[in-house]
Protein backbone atom coordinates (compact mmCIF):
# COMPACT_ATOMS: atom_id res chain seq x y z
CA UNK A 1 0.00 0.00 0.00
CA UNK A 2 1.39 3.49 -1.02
CA UNK A 3 1.87 5.54 2.32
CA UNK A 4 1.97 9.74 2.37
CA UNK A 5 3.05 11.46 5.83
CA UNK A 6 1.81 15.01 6.83
CA UNK A 7 3.81 17.08 9.23
CA UNK A 8 4.04 20.98 10.69
CA UNK A 9 0.89 20.83 12.55
CA UNK A 10 0.71 22.58 15.40
CA UNK A 11 -0.45 25.80 18.01
CA UNK A 12 -0.86 28.78 16.39
CA UNK A 13 -2.71 32.37 17.73
CA UNK A 14 -5.14 33.64 14.89
CA UNK A 15 -3.73 35.47 12.50
CA UNK A 16 -0.23 33.52 12.28
CA UNK A 17 0.78 31.04 9.62
CA UNK A 18 1.73 27.32 9.25
CA UNK A 19 3.04 24.93 6.25
CA UNK A 20 1.62 21.81 6.11
CA UNK A 21 3.54 18.84 4.54
CA UNK A 22 3.18 15.80 2.89
CA UNK A 23 5.65 13.29 0.97
CA UNK A 24 4.49 10.10 -0.58
CA UNK A 25 6.50 7.01 -0.16
CA UNK A 26 5.77 5.47 -4.03
CA UNK A 27 7.45 6.05 -7.04
CA UNK A 28 4.80 7.66 -9.42
CA UNK A 29 4.11 10.64 -7.12
CA UNK A 30 4.54 12.62 -9.94
CA UNK A 31 1.20 11.13 -12.11
CA UNK A 32 -1.41 12.08 -9.60
CA UNK A 33 -3.28 14.72 -7.96
CA UNK A 34 -2.50 15.52 -4.46
CA UNK A 35 -5.81 16.74 -2.01
CA UNK A 36 -5.86 18.13 1.38
CA UNK A 37 -9.12 17.48 3.79
CA UNK A 38 -9.32 18.46 7.36
CA UNK A 39 -12.02 17.18 10.07
CA UNK A 40 -12.50 18.94 13.52
CA UNK A 41 -14.06 17.74 16.38
CA UNK A 42 -17.78 16.53 15.94
CA UNK A 43 -17.87 17.52 12.06
CA UNK A 44 -17.98 15.88 8.68
CA UNK A 45 -14.65 15.36 6.84
CA UNK A 46 -14.17 18.73 4.29
CA UNK A 47 -11.91 19.07 1.12
CA UNK A 48 -9.55 22.30 1.53
CA UNK A 49 -7.79 22.12 -1.49
CA UNK A 50 -6.00 20.01 -4.19
CA UNK A 51 -3.74 20.23 -6.99
CA UNK A 52 -3.30 18.08 -10.38
CA UNK A 53 -0.28 16.27 -11.07
CA UNK A 54 2.13 19.10 -13.13
CA UNK A 55 1.06 21.87 -10.17
CA UNK A 56 -0.64 23.86 -13.12
CA UNK A 57 -4.06 23.93 -11.86
CA UNK A 58 -5.61 23.97 -8.17
CA UNK A 59 -8.76 23.93 -6.57
CA UNK A 60 -9.78 26.04 -2.76
CA UNK A 61 -13.00 25.73 -0.76
CA UNK A 62 -14.20 29.64 -0.77
CA UNK A 63 -13.05 29.90 3.15
CA UNK A 64 -9.98 29.33 2.30
CA UNK A 65 -9.53 30.73 -0.56
CA UNK A 66 -6.88 33.54 -0.56
CA UNK A 67 -5.68 32.44 2.56
CA UNK A 68 -4.16 29.25 1.60
CA UNK A 69 -1.57 28.25 -1.44
CA UNK A 70 -1.11 24.88 -2.41
CA UNK A 71 2.15 23.84 -4.30
CA UNK A 72 4.03 20.68 -5.20
CA UNK A 73 7.65 19.26 -6.29
CA UNK A 74 7.35 16.39 -7.82
CA UNK A 75 11.30 16.11 -7.87
CA UNK A 76 11.17 16.03 -4.43
CA UNK A 77 7.63 13.58 -4.42
CA UNK A 78 6.80 16.38 -1.50
CA UNK A 79 3.58 18.77 -1.61
CA UNK A 80 3.17 21.99 0.67
CA UNK A 81 -0.14 23.66 2.17
CA UNK A 82 0.83 27.37 3.45
CA UNK A 83 -1.86 28.44 5.35
CA UNK A 84 -1.70 32.30 6.30
CA UNK A 85 -4.27 34.35 8.59
CA UNK A 86 -5.47 31.33 10.51
CA UNK A 87 -8.98 31.64 11.98
CA UNK A 88 -10.39 29.51 15.11
CA UNK A 89 -12.55 27.60 12.70
CA UNK A 90 -9.48 26.74 10.93
CA UNK A 91 -8.39 24.16 13.79
CA UNK A 92 -8.71 20.39 12.68
CA UNK A 93 -6.90 17.41 11.68
CA UNK A 94 -5.33 17.75 8.31
CA UNK A 95 -4.88 14.51 5.93
CA UNK A 96 -3.03 14.69 2.70
CA UNK A 97 -4.03 12.50 -0.02
CA UNK A 98 -3.45 11.15 -3.30
CA UNK A 99 -6.33 11.11 -6.13
CA UNK A 100 -7.06 8.29 -8.43
CA UNK A 101 -6.67 10.57 -11.49
CA UNK A 102 -3.99 13.17 -12.46
CA UNK A 103 -6.35 16.32 -12.49
CA UNK A 104 -7.93 18.30 -9.59
CA UNK A 105 -10.30 15.84 -7.88
CA UNK A 106 -12.68 17.87 -4.90
CA UNK A 107 -14.72 14.40 -3.53
CA UNK A 108 -13.01 11.92 -1.12
CA UNK A 109 -14.46 8.93 -3.16
CA UNK A 110 -12.04 10.34 -5.35
CA UNK A 111 -8.64 9.90 -3.26
CA UNK A 112 -7.13 6.30 -2.96
CA UNK A 113 -4.59 6.71 -0.18
CA UNK A 114 -4.45 9.00 2.91
CA UNK A 115 -1.99 9.93 5.30
CA UNK A 116 -2.59 9.68 9.12
CA UNK A 117 -3.08 13.23 9.96
CA UNK A 118 -1.35 16.58 11.28
CA UNK A 119 -3.15 18.06 13.83
CA UNK A 120 -3.65 22.41 13.65
CA UNK A 121 -4.86 24.36 16.56
CA UNK A 122 -5.61 28.13 16.16
CA UNK A 123 -6.20 29.55 19.58
CA UNK A 124 -8.00 32.74 19.81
Amino acid sequence: QVQLAESGGGLVQAGGSLRLSCAASQLYFANYGIGWFRQAPGKEREFVAAINWAGTDTAYVDRVRGRFTLSRDNAKGMCWLQMDSLKSEDTAIYYCARALSSGVEQQSSHYKYWGRGTQVTVSS
